[in-house]
């Protein structure tokens, strides 16, 4: 069950109007979840400072069960969503951080209980 927040200070209309379900398909075919088990939310406009400077920038955080626990999982996941966010927000590299989460069952609650009882 990922969770994954894309923050920017671009402004919303320059991001394109697909952003949404674009990045929900990545973020399952990254880590390897159902489209389903995906929630996301990209907020724009915000006051945001990378390295120093308040260039446009991005930064994207990666919550998730399982798939971002080790260093060798995340090189391959920074990677994809690197390609992924240079090539639809037009940044560069140097203007994007990717953090990344590793959850437990028990952090999340669902349907009125928590992931470990599911």
């Amino acid at each position: 069950m990922p969770f994954v927040e894309l923050q920017t200070n671009l402004p919303a209309s320059r991001l394109p109007s697909d952003l949404l379900s674009k990045l929900c398909s990545e973020v399952a075919s990254t880590l390897a979840k159902p489209v389903e088990r995906v929630n996301i939310t990209v907020k724009s406009d915000l006051p945001m400072m990378i390295g120093g400077s308040q260039e446009p920038c991005a930064m994207l955080v990666v919550s998730s069960l399982e798939v971002v626990g080790s260093a060798e999982q995340n090189k391959k996941h920074s990677a994809k969503f690197f390609e992924f966010l240079t090539k639809h927000l037009e940044l560069g590299t140097d203007r994007i951080v990717i953090l990344f989460n590793p959850l437990e069952r028990w952090q999340i609650g669902k349907n009125g209980t928590i992931m470990t009882f599911l």
